[in-house]
């Protein structure tokens, strides 16, 4: 799994922008911005934020590698998949009690 801080570097590098520039326009040093990238660096959630801003991509985007309409696509598809085990599971379980109300005969 990608972290936050490679996530960052793809997102600096399609803007083409080196880490001392990236820096520049954060207002940081360029050691802060490179611990950034490499983790060494805990982020809150105000600079997550501006760099979101700065580097004009959603937040998301620096979370997880993926846009909002991918994450909800990723998350409506497993949703989607679990619907269709419990669906399955219910009629499993009422082909059960149809059986035993055949061997009851009822």
């Amino acid at each position: 799994m990608k972290s936050i801080g490679d996530h960052i570097k793809k997102s600096r590098l399609a803007l083409g922008l080196s880490q001392a520039d990236a820096a520049k326009q954060l207002n940081i040093s360029t050691p802060a911005f490179c611990k950034m990238e490499t983790g060494q660096t805990d982020l809150n959630i105000s600079r997550l934020l501006q760099i979101a801003k700065t580097f004009k991509v959603p937040v998301i985007r620096l979370v997880t590698g993926e846009d909002a309409d991918q994450a909800s696509s990723v998350e409506s598809n497993e949703l989607r998949q679990q619907l269709a085990e419990k669906e399955e599971e219910i009629n499993k379980l009422r082909k059960k009690v149809i059986d035993l109300y055949d061997k009851l005969g009822m």
